[in-house]
């Protein structure tokens, strides 16, 4: 018999799984390592970025001490915090060449 697997979630604890980046998505399936903190019930939050999730969370606990309903407030998107899909133009924001940020640029850089 192995040690005992410690279930964050089951314990009172929420544990959740942002990004590093600006653009892209939690992907816990797609390496061992993701699916072992998945087993742990660390939980994924889509594209939520990290500063975004501590005062969501904060905000949550605030709600409720109830973990599933943590949960569910976590992944509830509040002012697209969590959008279901990236900008079709989101990474060429940053790097220019879409007609209505440069006319933005301009008007707002002088």
């Amino acid at each position: 018999m192995g040690p005992k697997l410690y279930i964050p979630q089951a314990n009172g604890v929420c544990m959740y799984m942002t990004l590093q980046t600006i653009w892209g998505y939690v992907r816990m399936f797609v390496y061992d390592t993701g699916r072992d903190m998945m087993a742990k019930g660390i939980i994924p939050t889509g594209n939520m970025l990290p500063e975004v999730a501590f005062i969501k969370l904060g905000w949550a606990l605030g709600q409720t001490e109830d973990p599933e309903e943590v949960k569910k407030l976590m992944l509830t998107p509040i002012n697209d915090d969590i959008t279901i899909r990236e900008p079709y133009n989101g990474y060429l924001v940053y790097q220019g060449g879409i007609p209505e940020v440069e006319e933005f640029v301009r008007k707002v850089h002088k």
